[in-house]
């Protein structure tokens, strides 16, 4: 070999040469996943915000363009403000029950004394998220059938027969019903991301703090809760964005009644789109659900971020 042949020159055009093959390969073994998503994900997003601008049927080629007609009838639409108020609704309540609620529990089988029986109690508690939530809403509807529901014959069995009520059939009780199913359903599978969260803090630091007198609640506040801090933040977010892209549940239990006391955002959009063929109208809802689920999509990735800096 040559030094001509052997020069730093050479090597690092070699070099140069090989890298520009691997981000080849790379953008290469990207493309299709990229493509996918243009075609699924991109392009309708985009499409369908043009389509917000437009009053136009599925059942038609011609579209009428009203600039923002659709956004000002949302905005003045009664029903988008119920649908508003119970995806806020559902919000709330899924934070506090879910994190809330899910974080004791995580935290109270991380004990000693419950540590053995982990196993059990995180299958127990893990298994109605993995149902389908069909499944689970038939159950449901049965569990507070007025006449054959178990909730009235256990209110009956108590001598509380005067609390029995049309739980789903009433406005003022149903989407408290419908909340109530998703936080049986969902509370588990918040605890299971706060023991993973939690098994990854050392041991030591409980066994420092109990030598100085540190019982299992001052470790919990001083130690858990800010180790995990992050953590509950994604799980508060988690939670947010899927109680504003709520569908599921309250289309098979009540599909947005009676009276439409129990619509949200997307069962309003389906209504619009699927019932009453304003396409237009109902990718306004869609805009504006997209744009509510985004801001808090953001909101985790940074906050994702600031965690592994």
């Amino acid at each position: 070999m040559t030094a001509e042949e052997d020069s730093p020159f050479r090597r690092q055009e070699g070099t140069s040469l090989r890298s520009n093959q691997n981000r080849s390969l790379i953008l290469l073994y990207i493309l299709p996943a990229l493509l996918l998503m243009t075609s699924f994900i991109y392009y309708p997003l985009v499409q369908n915000f043009i389509y917000s601008f437009y009053r136009w049927s599925a059942f038609s080629s011609s579209k009428v363009f009203i600039a923002f007609d659709n956004y000002k009838r949302l905005f003045l639409d009664p029903v988008f403000y119920i649908a508003v108020k119970n995806n806020v609704l559902y919000a709330l309540v899924s934070v506090l029950c879910q994190c809330g609620i899910g974080l004791i529990i995580a935290a109270a089988l991380e004990e000693k004394f419950l540590r053995r029986y982990q196993g059990f109690f995180r299958t127990v508690y893990f298994i109605p998220a993995v149902i389908s939530m069909t499944v689970i809403g038939l159950l449901w509807q049965l569990i507070y059938n007025p006449n054959i529901g178990i909730v009235n014959a256990m209110l009956d069995l108590l001598k509380l027969g005067r609390f029995a009520h049309e739980w789903l059939g009433d406005s003022n009780t149903a989407i408290y019903a419908i909340i109530l199913v998703s936080q049986w359903q969902y509370t588990g599978y918040i605890m299971l991301l706060y023991l993973v969260a939690m098994q990854k803090i050392p041991a030591e630091l409980y066994e420092s703090a109990r030598i100085d007198g540190a019982g299992p609640t001052r470790c919990f506040f001083s130690i858990t809760i800010p180790q995990i801090k992050e953590m509950i933040v994604v799980c508060t977010v988690i939670t947010i964005i899927g109680s504003f892209k709520l569908f599921d549940e309250i289309y098979v239990m009540t599909a947005g009644g009676p009276g439409r006391s129990t619509e949200v955002l997307a069962t309003a959009m389906y209504r619009s789109g699927f019932r009453n063929d304003e396409m237009g109208y109902a990718a306004a809802f869609a805009v504006v659900l997209f744009l509510i689920t985004f801001i808090f999509t953001l909101i985790q990735l940074k906050v994702s971020r600031t965690s592994e800096e």
